[in-house]
């Protein structure tokens, strides 16, 4: 019931945003009906006035490109089309207005068929073969007009979504044209590209989006990986595909022959017909379509690991796809070195089609492997131990089981088969069953079945090995992440909560290796970064006075220069204890929550966030990320995107946390809802702990929509405060504004100088001061943060250390970008 609902709602928005949009749906489905063009599509008298392509312009009829916008094809093309036309009037009339919409529906249809046909025309008049077929073609719909104001309209959306729906739609478009190649294909790209160009003068100039972050390059290198799986299929589905890769389809699609009219057909002694019909039944039937798509359903496993971060997708997908590239290799010298009179399948692909279907099986995945080892560090996310030892064996067991079935049930039903193989013969043909049928093709088969159970056997043999291959790949996918310090990690997780400072339960992020006091009662977070172990935060459990001095002790040991980032004024003494040296890098502001209460003056923006929110119907609404519906932390992830694409920049790690962090189960996420279940803004908050008990919580996260609730940040807060008091929580920490430092009035050193400098020119780009600012709102108690370290000496070398734990994956472009941004 609450879906339908939700449904219904959906469709009031839509009818509220696109009226002008659904007029035109509507008008068109009904004198479609009236006039019986639809759900059959134009009769050819019709289609002879109305439908547009290369020769209806030679023959004059001018009009054409606006008129195919009148009538849609089939049902299937008009509810495709009623489908895109209300997407780009949902996005493009309130934003822009219905004329404009109009105007650019209309226009991008009109100027991109104008393109499409101008090029075909072209081609077709230099003797090209796919475009002399385009030029034979009319069509019909508005689809090409919708994609276009779909891509117009994507300019007014935010950088992260603009970027989304742009790659998504030309990647689906350059994926059609590619695999399918007919020409309501083509014109839609041209009015996509014609959208796209129209757009930049709908309203104020683009800001250039900025690197995806990792997770967002992990969903497009998936997407990528995807694509180039489903491209095949497209083409075998296609009602005649003739694009430039509609050659892959030889690899996954066979013509279905009748096994009788095979059978009689060789016994007329037709050698030639027998071998071909013999090749197109051996990739016939559903176990020989499975077989035929593994390739494709293994590719999508890889992508769905990729998508999230798996070394493990990296690597088999890598594999994979070499291993595709080679068996391409081996078709084509196959192909090559057969006559043509000989050739079963792709005797089918004359002249230069042929050539494309025999260079691209290889190319097209050796190119998406180069991209897979290209992009391979942003893929680190391991499984537990022993994960893959156990699908190994577990796949090393099927593949004997299945493998064994064959040859030994095989020789028991020897004479199910046209020629009897001996074991031996089964032997040799075993290979055979794991490959994909489709680069099978041109190899003569040595028997074929005719039972019942040889069939069984010589079809599904590959199959079950490939369906246990691939449903462990994703099981493992989906396993919850590991890092090979997993044991470590946890024994840090209870010395956190026993205590350390507000920022201790950053100590427990992934990242982090630990170094334990010698009874275990402390420890200490660090990463080694050159030759600096960079700590995070103040050393946690029940630390000792000789603490810090024994971690110094060990890091020498190992050669490194320990750095103490983050820590608080007591960590900070026992350095200066030893001769250590600090600089405040960052202040932290803290509120006592016993006695606080918004009264007051002062307190006036945060009572008026609470109030505009209570009349816009926003609540505030406590979870925990890891278990909330996936209509929430879609949009907490598209909120977060969006955050980082509109910085242009790289996103901040270290002590910054991003999404990975919010699915830790002690960390709670605060979300700003509003009646429709749209989340305006997120704060995510770390438990602080003294003794076991949690007496206090850390604000980390925060991201707010950019079209959301004006003041969202100052209710998540108040409303944070509010729940806080009631639990009896004796403080809430803002964090740390890095970079940012309160005015105490004394004379900074030349060090505390420089980095105020560094921090003013930052300002720009992160704000971190205009987020010290924004805390100043709630009345705080000011804490400084200290980096501590042994020897000036090593600052060029901390400092280095620090901007790599931020940006680890900052790429020399990235930093150019900064730089220029600075300046």
């Amino acid at each position: 019931m609450n879906g339908l609902l939700g449904l219904a709602r959906s469709l009031v928005r839509v009818i509220r945003r696109a009226p002008l949009s659904l007029a035109f749906v509507a008008m068109v489905w009904a004198y479609g009906l009236a006039t019986r063009s639809l759900p059959g599509g134009p009769n050819d008298r019709l289609m002879e006035r109305v439908g547009t392509g290369v020769r209806a312009l030679e023959a004059g009829r001018w009009w054409t490109p606006l008129s195919a916008m009148l009538w849609w094809g089939t049902i299937g093309a008009a509810v495709i089309t009623s489908a895109l036309v209300l997407l780009g009037g949902a996005l493009a009339e309130h934003r822009i207005g219905s004329y404009r919409t109009a105007a650019l529906l209309v226009g991008t249809q009109v100027v991109g068929t104008l393109v499409a046909l101008t090029a075909v025309g072209a081609g077709a008049a230099a003797g090209s073969g796919w475009p002399s077929d385009l030029a034979a073609e009319l069509v019909v719909g508005a689809a090409p007009g919708a994609v276009g104001l779909v891509l117009a309209a994507s300019s007014t959306l935010s950088a992260l979504w603009r970027r989304r729906l742009r790659l998504l739609m030309l990647a689906a478009l350059a994926m059609l044209v590619a695999y399918s190649g007919e020409l309501p294909e083509v014109i839609m790209l041209c009015s996509g590209l014609v959208g796209l160009a129209a757009g930049r003068l709908l309203g104020r100039p683009e800001r250039h989006p900025g690197p995806a972050s990792r997770t967002e390059v992990r969903v497009l290198i998936a997407l990528v990986v995807a694509a180039s799986a489903v491209g095949p299929i497209v083409a075998a589905i296609a009602h005649a595909p003739i694009g430039p890769l509609s050659v892959l389809q030889f690899v996954v699609l066979s013509p279905p022959p009748d096994a009788l009219t095979v059978q009689q057909i060789c016994a007329t002694g037709d050698a030639d017909a027998c071998r071909s019909l013999q090749a197109q039944l051996r990739l016939s039937g559903i176990g020989p379509a499975l077989a035929s798509v593994v390739p494709v359903l293994l590719l999508l496993v890889v992508a769905d690991g990729l998508r999230h971060g798996r070394r493990a997708a990296l690597v088999v997908g890598i594999a994979l796809n070499l291993a595709l590239a080679a068996l391409g290799v081996l078709l084509a010298v196959l192909v090559v070195s057969t006559p043509v009179e000989q050739l079963m399948v792709y005797q089918a692909a004359p002249g230069a089609r042929r050539i494309l279907a025999l260079t691209l099986p290889p190319l097209l995945p050796l190119a998406v492997a180069v991209l897979l080892w290209w992009t391979r560090d942003r893929f680190a996310v391991r499984a537990p131990t022993g994960t893959y030892r156990e699908l190994l064996v577990t796949s090393l067991t099927v593949l004997a089981a299945v493998s064994a079935a064959y040859v030994l049930l095989g020789a028991a039903v020897a004479d199910q088969f046209d020629r009897p193989p001996t074991i031996g013969r089964l032997l040799a043909d075993l290979p055979e069953r794991f490959l994909p049928p489709g680069y099978l093709g041109e190899v003569d088969p040595d028997f074929l079945p005719q039972g019942y159970l040889a069939t069984l056997l010589f079809e599904w043999t590959g199959v079950v090995f490939w369906l246990v291959v691939a449903g462990g790949l994703l099981a493992t996918f989906r396993r919850p992440r590991a890092d090979p310090g997993a044991g470590d990690a946890e024994r840090a997780r209870e010395l956190a909560r026993r205590g350390g400072s507000n920022l201790g339960w950053l100590s427990t992020w992934d990242g982090n290796s630990y170094w334990f006091d010698t009874h275990g009662d402390a420890a200490i977070a660090h990463r080694v970064i050159g030759s600096v172990a960079l700590t995070t935060a103040d050393p946690i459990g029940t630390p000792t006075g000789d603490t810090v001095a024994r971690f110094a002790a060990f890091c020498q040991e190992h050669g490194w220069t320990p750095a103490l980032y983050s820590v608080t004024d007591d960590t900070r003494k026992a350095c200066e204890a030893l001769g250590w040296s600090s600089v405040q890098v960052a202040e932290e502001t803290v509120l006592a929550l016993p006695e606080l209460a918004f009264t007051g003056k002062k307190w006036q923006d945060v009572r008026t966030a609470l109030n505009r929110a209570a009349k816009a119907g926003i609540t505030a609404e406590w979870i925990r990320y890891a278990e909330a519906p996936l209509a929430l932390t879609d949009q907490i992830g598209a909120i977060s995107e969006e955050w980082v694409a509109d910085k242009g920049l790289p996103e901040m790690g270290f002590t910054l946390g991003g999404l990975d962090e919010l699915a830790d189960p002690e960390v709670r996420c605060l979300l700003a809802v509003d009646a429709d279940r749209t989340v305006h803004g997120v704060t995510s908050w770390l438990p602080v702990h003294r003794d076991g008990a949690v007496v206090g919580w850390t604000l980390d996260f925060m991201r707010r929509r950019e079209s959301g609730f004006r003041g969202v940040m100052e209710f998540l807060i108040a409303s944070a405060v509010l729940r806080f008091q009631e639990e009896d929580a004796q403080f809430l920490s803002l964090s740390g504004a890095p970079l940012a430092r309160l005015d105490r009035g004394e004379q900074p050193a030349a060090l505390q100088r420089l980095l105020d400098v560094i921090g003013h020119a930052l300002e720009p780009v992160y704000g971190f001061r205009s987020l010290l600012a924004f805390k100043a709102k709630f009345q705080p108690e000011y804490r400084p943060l200290h980096l501590c370290y042994p020897d000036p000496a090593a600052l060029p070398a901390i400092g280095l250390a620090i901007a790599r734990a931020y940006l680890p994956e900052v790429t020399a472009r990235q930093s150019a970008r900064l730089l220029s941004r600075l300046r």
